[in-house]
């Protein structure tokens, strides 16, 4: 029985990635040209966009769950304002991919689709600290949940600058995290991961380098977003044990240059929300590294992070957030390493 009913998901995502890509071909054949500039990372003009396939995708998916998969839904109004929140990202993020919107512009619109999402309910109510154990947040789960969203969908678009970096990335991740919810018995968590990863299945043949198109921003604001959503809703399964912790353990590697990226940019001077290119990963691949070798190594990342989150629900609440550790060594690791070929190659961190 439960055989018979991963068979029939399975060939439901396939239906979905086969619209997805069906989306992505038709944005090559109409496109929306990414023209190179001295922060680029290709030579020739390239369609951006394609992530308008998965969020095609996901939301015939997620229409066909509402209607047909009472198992799997959240309560109507968190429903409604999840997907509508994830349908406005996908919308203002496409409008930007056509016409550059100013930083504050999407910022603001981020913001309000997160407020939109914790208005239908979607809070962090508890946090698990070392030792300590579960700790209620009270009224500080609203601000650390927006903080969240709106961190989470930005290092995910920060992030998107090498062909497949992103997207092979949080396809993994959307595995892994479908698995685990589908063990601890967190459906929404389960069906919403599986749409995502056969979105991006759809996409991914095309964004692989040389890539023929680019997610873009309606793709990498729409995968952030709605994965910083999918952690927050995880952490409602405590009791299966599920945590919102699974989902930041995952993108740890994405999270972690973004994150290191901002803060050695503002120790610097340099304006937080300007492009550039001295993410960790670009300098990776400006000192010599191959486009695909710095991908592959990311894919790396989730999936020995995807190893540490089957160590997670092992461990008792007071030490599960210290399973980070070794996800942080090996981001160390990366670093010194980067560090190292930069110095060989000449390169510091002055912006072009």
């Amino acid at each position: 029985m439960l055989f018979e009913a991963v068979l029939r998901h399975l060939a439901f995502a396939g239906v979905l990635a086969l619209v997805s890509a069906a989306v992505v071909r038709l944005m090559i054949a109409w496109p929306i040209l990414d023209h190179p500039n001295a922060r680029s990372s290709h030579l020739r003009p390239t369609p951006r966009g394609g992530g308008l396939g998965v969020v095609v995708a996901f939301v015939l998916g997620m229409v066909v769950l509402y209607l047909g998969a009472a198992f799997a839904r959240l309560p109507a109004l968190q429903f409604g304002g999840v997907i509508g929140a994830a349908v406005a990202i996908a919308l203002v993020s496409l409008w930007d991919d056509v016409a550059d919107l100013r930083f504050a512009v999407k910022l603001g619109a981020q913001a309000l689709a997160a407020l939109v999402a914790i208005g239908s309910g979607l809070v962090l109510e508890r946090f698990a600290l070392p030792w300590a154990g579960v700790v209620p947040l009270g009224w500080l789960g609203v601000p650390i949940t927006l903080f969240w969203i709106v961190g989470c969908t930005n290092a995910v678009n920060f992030m998107d600058g090498l062909d497949g970096l992103v997207g092979g990335s949080v396809f993994l991740a959307a595995v892994i995290l479908c698995v685990a919810a589908g063990d601890g018995g967190g459906w929404f968590v389960y069906a919403a991961s599986l749409l995502l990863a056969a979105g991006l299945a759809g996409f991914l043949p095309f964004n692989l380098h040389p890539a023929r198109i680019f997610m873009g921003d309606v793709g990498s604001q729409f995968l952030g977003f709605m994965m910083a959503v999918l952690a927050v809703a995880a952490a409602g399964f405590d009791a299966a044990q599920l945590s919102f912790l699974i989902v930041p353990l995952l993108l740890f590697g994405l999270l972690f240059d973004a994150a290191f990226t901002l803060l050695r940019r503002a120790a610097m001077g340099r304006r937080v929300a300007a492009a550039h290119r001295t993410h960790l990963y670009q300098m990776a691949q400006r000192s010599g590294i191959g486009v695909r070798a710095v991908a592959g190594l990311h894919w790396g990342f989730v999936l020995f992070h995807g190893a540490l989150v089957w160590l997670f629900v092992q461990l008792p609440a007071g030490t599960k957030p210290l399973v980070v550790l070794p996800a942080l060594a090996v981001q160390a690791a990366w670093v010194a390493y980067v560090l190292w070929r930069m110095r060989r190659a000449g390169l510091t961190w002055a912006e072009a």
